[in-house]
């Protein structure tokens, strides 16, 4: 995805994170209208969290960053560090509702769920040679300073190219296979590579895979190896972008993101590909 988006690109999820309440030219009604979005479906969204909660999520969030192996004991220890007192019950929401886990290997101990169908993962040892060999998709949270958002991203993983991206302030999957059928557009991989989630594993999302033969690779529950260059891209994001701008709200994020992402694929020398931008490797192999 290179530069902004024409307006009339923008999916739901995106539009309305353009609704300023405090226009003083327009009000709501209006920008609703002009955005083509209708009252109830703005005004249908989850409770938000109050502003002390937002405060240790996001304080979770760089920690997690950081130690994405820490589950929630060690992760109110971290917290209390930071003299954010909170007990683990409310670290194991709030992680739940932020769409994160301890990534670690965890012995087997339950019995498979069924829910499902099971994807077994295909890129152990494995080292692209070009382009659209593998892709990769994840979602992470985006702290702002009023509240967050989710934001999913596929990423090529022999050349580190951002492929596609969609913000969204609910996890379902809906924004996710929205990403996918964009990605599509460009390309096909032989082999689509992603977690356990409820957003990957829904049928909707999968089938679209396997209509077009492309081999799905799911990872081991709990492992943030299996995936880790997308993590490594989360970490760029956040700590060249996310943390240091601390967006206001979600139509600053999105263009500001917007904005980082186009710089990560086309300007961003990278050490593992010899300096070279991820656009350079992924248009040139």
């Amino acid at each position: 995805m290179s530069g902004l988006k024409k307006n009339s690109e923008w999916n739901l999820e995106e539009r309305k994170l353009w609704i300023d309440p405090e226009d003083p030219n327009l009000t709501i009604g209006e920008q609703l209208e002009l955005s083509g979005i209708s009252k109830s479906t703005y005004y249908y969204e989850a409770v938000p969290e109050c502003p002390e909660n937002l405060a240790i999520m996001e304080a979770m969030d760089r920690i997690y960053t950081r130690h994405p192996y820490y589950g929630s004991r060690k992760m109110v220890v971290e917290l209390g560090k930071q003299r954010l007192l909170v007990n683990r019950k409310k670290v194991s929401r709030l992680m739940k509702k932020m769409g994160i886990e301890a990534q670690y290997q965890k012995p087997n101990l339950n019995k498979a769920n069924k829910a499902h169908k099971k994807y077994p993962y295909l890129l152990r040892d494995m080292k692209p040679s070009a382009p659209n060999q593998v892709w990769s998709i994840d979602i992470t949270y985006i702290p702002l300073k009023t509240g967050f958002l989710y934001l999913v991203a596929i990423i090529d993983w022999y050349s580190r190219y951002v492929i596609s991206w969609r913000i969204s302030n609910t996890l379902d999957t809906r924004f996710c296979l929205e990403a996918l059928e964009e990605a599509l557009l460009t390309g096909c991989p032989e082999i689509f590579n992603s977690d356990q989630g409820v957003q990957f594993t829904a049928e909707a999302f999968t089938s679209v895979l396997e209509k077009m033969g492309i081999k799905i690779s799911m990872d081991g529950k709990g492992r943030a190896l299996d995936n880790i260059f997308i993590e490594r891209f989360w970490r760029s994001l956040k700590y060249e972008d996310v943390y240091i701008k601390r967006y206001e709200n979600g139509k600053e994020a999105v263009v500001g993101i917007s904005a980082y992402i186009t710089f990560y694929n086309e300007e961003r020398p990278h050490q593992s590909l010899g300096y070279k931008a991820p656009v350079e490797m992924h248009i040139a192999a």
